[in-house]
């Protein structure tokens, strides 16, 4: 599930689009790389999460498991880059 796309379903961040950073027993870790850093990552239940079958670039991914640093930039790149796709504004 890391590096993968998800939409938060609850919450006052209901629908806003984050990559999943970690994960640990029922919860996962959000980043969107703006309003939630990847040094600060929200905490949410996998019950409260959408996730996208859509996933980071490959390079980004092998960081994210490889427990690497991460920055905001990637992350906001990566979502960006997804919208886009998507057509997504």
């Amino acid at each position: 599930m890391i590096g993968q796309l998800a939409t938060s379903r609850a919450g006052h961040d209901k629908d806003r689009l984050y990559v999943i950073v970690a994960q640990k027993d029922d919860d996962v870790y959000l980043c969107d790389g703006d309003l939630r850093p990847p040094d600060k990552p929200k905490k949410k239940r996998r019950k409260h999460i959408q996730p996208i079958n859509a996933y980071v670039d490959t390079g980004l991914r092998s960081k994210l498991l490889g427990g690497e640093k991460i920055y905001g930039e990637e992350i906001r790149y990566a979502l960006k880059q997804y919208m886009k796709q998507s057509h997504i504004e």
